[in-house]
Order: C-alpha cells, then sequence, then structure tokens
C-alpha cells in the first residue's frame, strides 16, 4: 500500500488522547495556583517539545540533501509530515505570547516590570529578554521554518508528478533550499531556544544549551520516527522498509544519544570548573531539589540506550527498539521538563512574595498530610495531569502527521535515490 489511509478507528483514538490533554489541562487551570502557572508551564513544556520535533524533522532532512544521502528516501514522508506541524506549533506558542501580554501567566521573570527595574542582571538583559523581541522572534523564526517545510513539501510533491528516476532538476532544488535553510535553522534555532526556554532561569546562561537542547529534540524526533514506522509496517505500510533501514535509524539514536550525554557533560563539567555562582546555581537546583529526575535523566537517556543499543542485533529487534524508543522519548520530555519547571517555580515564588520556596518543604508538608502550595503539584516532577497532558499533545501531533500523510503518496515516486533506498544494505 502506497496510500495511506486515516482510519475512522485511527481518528477516534488521537481525538480521544487530545480530549484526555484537553480535560487534564482544565483540572490543571480549575485547581491552580492564581496565576495558573501548572496550566501556563505545561502547555510551554508540550508547546516548545513537539515543535522542536517538527524543526528537527526539516533539519534533518535539508542535511540529508546536501549530504547526497539516498537510505531515508523510503520514508522521507513520514519526516516531511512531521514538519507539517509546526504552523500548529506556532499557534500553540501564540497562546503563550498572549499570555505575556495579557499578563496572564508569569513564566518567564523578565516579563516582571518591577522585578527588571530592581533586578542589575534583568535590566541588562532587557534589550533582549522583552515581550516584542520574544513575539517578534516566534512568529518571525517558526514563520521562516514554516515557509522551508511547504517548500521543500512542494518541490517533493512536485517531483511525483513531474519528475523521473533519472531527472534531479527537482533534487537540485531541494539541495539549494536545503543549503540556504540549514544555516538559518543553525542560527535561529539558538535564538528561539535561548527566549523559550533558557530564559526561564534569566540569571543564568550557558554557550552550550542551544546544542544541547537541539540534541534533546533531535533524538526525540528519532524515537518517534521509529515508533512510527513500526506502526505504519504493522498496518501493511512500508514493506519496503526493512531492518536495514530502521538498523541506521537505531545507529542515529544511539549515537546521538551519546552525544547528547556527550553534551551534558560538557555543559555541567565547564560550569562546574568555573564555579560561578550565577551558572552553578542552575545544576545545584536541579542536583539538590530534583534528585530523582536529575540522575533519572541520564539512566533514561543514555545509561539504558547505551548499554541496551550497543549490541548490534538489538537494532534489529522489534521489541527492543519498542522499549527503547518509548523510553527516550519519554525521557527527553523529562529532560524537558527539567529545563523548564525549576525555574518557572522559582520565578511564581518570586512574583508571589514567598522568596525561593525548596520542593523539599513542599514534599516535606505533602508527606504529614500538609496543604501545600499548588504551584509546586506538577513541578516537583509530573504529575499525573502532566502525563495525561502530554498524551494529548502527542495525539494532536500524530494526528497533523497522518492527516498530512494522506495528501501524497508514502512512498515518494520519481527520486532518484529511491533506488538506492529500496536496496539498502548496511
Amino acid at each position: 500500500m502506497n496510500q495511506f489511509v486515516f482510519e475512522s478507528r485511527q481518528k477516534q483514538f488521537l481525538i480521544s488522547a487530545m480530549i484526555l490533554g484537553l480535560v487534564c489541562l482544565l483540572i490543571t487551570f480549575f485547581t491552580d495556583d492564581a496565576y495558573h502557572s501548572r496550566f501556563w508551564s505545561n502547555i510551554l513544556h508540550n508547546s516548545v517539545f513537539f515543535t522542536g520535533i517538527g524543526f528537527l524533522a526539516i533539519f534533518v532532512l535539508s542535511a540529508k540533501f546536501l549530504a547526497y544521502s539516498g537510505w531515508h528516501t523510503i520514508f522521507k514522508r513520514v519526516w516531511e509530515s512531521f514538519s507539517m506541524f509546526l504552523p500548529i506549533g506556532l499557534g500553540l506558542m501564540l497562546l503563550i505570547i498572549i499570555g505575556i501580554w495579557g499578563h496572564f501567566h508569569h513564566l518567564y521573570h523578565w516579563t516582571d516590570k518591577a522585578a527588571v527595574e530592581t533586578d542589575p542582571v534583568l535590566a541588562g538583559k532587557s534589550g533582549f529578554l522583552n515581550p516584542m523581541i520574544y513575539t517578534l522572534f516566534t512568529i518571525g523564526i517558526v514563520g521562516v521554518w514554516i515557509y522551508f517545510a511547504n517548500r521543500i513539501r512542494k518541490i517533493s510533491l512536485a517531483e511525483d508528478r513531474e519528475g523521473g528516476p533519472l531527472n534531479f532538476i527537482f533534487h537540485r532544488k531541494l539541495k539549494v533550499t536545503g543549503a540556504i535553510f540549514l544555516p538559518i535553522a543553525g542560527f535561529s534555532s539558538a535564538a528561539i531556544i535561548w527566549l523559550w526556554i533558557m530564559s526561564v532561569d534569566a540569571h543564568w546562561y550557558s554557550t552550550l544549551f542551544a546544542w544541547y537542547t537541539t540534541a534533546s529534540w533531535l533524538v526525540s524526533m528519532l524515537a518517534l520516527t521509529i515508533l512510527l514506522l513500526l506502526y505504519l509496517k504493522s498496518k501493511g505500510y512500508y514493506t519496503l522498509v526493512t531492518d536495514e533501514h530502521l538498523h541506521d535509524l537505531n545507529k542515529y539514536l544511539f549515537a546521538f544519544s551519546i552525544f547528547w550525554t556527550y553534551l551534558w557533560f560538557s555543559q555541567y563539567m565547564l560550569i562546574w570548573y568555573a564555579n560561578v555562582g550565577e551558572e552553578t546555581v542552575y545544576f545545584q537546583t536541579r542536583m539538590n531539589e530534583y534528585p530523582v529526575l536529575f540522575y533519572g535523566n541520564l539512566i533514561m537517556n543514555f545509561v539504558l540506550p547505551f548499554l541496551i543499543l550497543i549490541r548490534n542485533d538489538n537494532k534489529r529487534k522489534v521489541g527492543v527498539m519498542v522499549f527503547i524508543a518509548v523510553l527516550v522519548l519519554f525521557g527527553h520530555w523529562v529532560d524537558f521538563f527539567l529545563m523548564l519547571k525549576p525555574g518557572i517555580l522559582h520565578t511564581i515564588h518570586e512574583v508571589m512574595g514567598h522568596g525561593q520556596v525548596l520542593v523539599e518543604d513542599a514534599a516535606h508538608g505533602q508527606a504529614h498530610g500538609e496543604e501545600h502550595s499548588s504551584a509546586v503539584a506538577g513541578f516537583s516532577s509530573p504529575g499525573l495531569l502532566e502525563i495525561g497532558t502530554f498524551i494529548g499533545f502527542l495525539g494532536l501531533f500524530l494526528y497533523s502527521v497522518f492527516a498530512s500523510m494522506t495528501k501524497a503518496s508514502m512512498v515518494p515516486q520519481n527520486d532518484p535515490y529511491l533506488n538506492e533506498s529500496i536496496h539498502h544494505h548496511v
């Protein structure tokens, strides 16, 4: 089968997942603190996570065009469909922007004018960290990503209609488009990561953070690709996708999990060695107040993938592939939780005038049956509402992907590298 059919059962399942996510968000909203901090932080967390996966799909495709890569060609429509989520991702980030301008949330300390006026660090960064730059960069940068994603998709579909196995005209257009996009993507993604994620800890900065976050997005995108291909094969699609292709995808998952860990360690080691207070507080907070998530992050995203995927035959076993891909996808979602939630929690307590409240204090009170600030719920660790929200966003992402896949043949018909991909051997 070369034409994907979005079955009603699949639609119902994904819509049910989205409804679950919406219900979890509504429960979060109505049981939250006065600023609805948990509600807004869950939207930010998942919007950033899935928008980044869509961005990395088009980034990897562009890199493949320039590298004269052919092995991925048979399933490249999956990555094209991932990138079609970007307009939805922009819409979700516009909700965050509306919340900033309407003072509906306090996710970022730099949005508090009183804090900027009294804090020399925030005042010094106010030329970049301000609502106008956040709005313009979000709309402008993600808008550019959407333009290139649509252009690559358009050329790819035109190649299906008008190209031929020996016709490289369309592929040259794809290479030119990818060559233009990659440097733009490299610089723009760093700026958007600083704004969306790093600025929740406005006093802190790291020159490695953009690389680290991008690697986390990349590994998540690869994990989701593996899971989707295995599912589609089980439904009778992608019969030409073999163990050879899945083996390479798992090699990528293995390699970039190590690369992510290299960046994690490099960032940690350099900050530890420098021992600058404004930088070490980032890791001190996460090690002391989130020890289970902090060390669990390394176990889920490095130790287990490394020990399991280092065996060559494990890269071809369906059960192992599913386990590792699910683990890594969830693990990097937790990674983004750790990037965002501690800084947002600190901001909430500063805005509330409580000073910095340690997560252990809240956990200690909870253990003795005492009520604790609702702002801490969903911040000390992902709760059921966070997981339900994640499932809802995943359902939205996959619904977008499946809807996009119905609009073109699943295997590109006239890509000059298709034959190479069909006969790919590791």
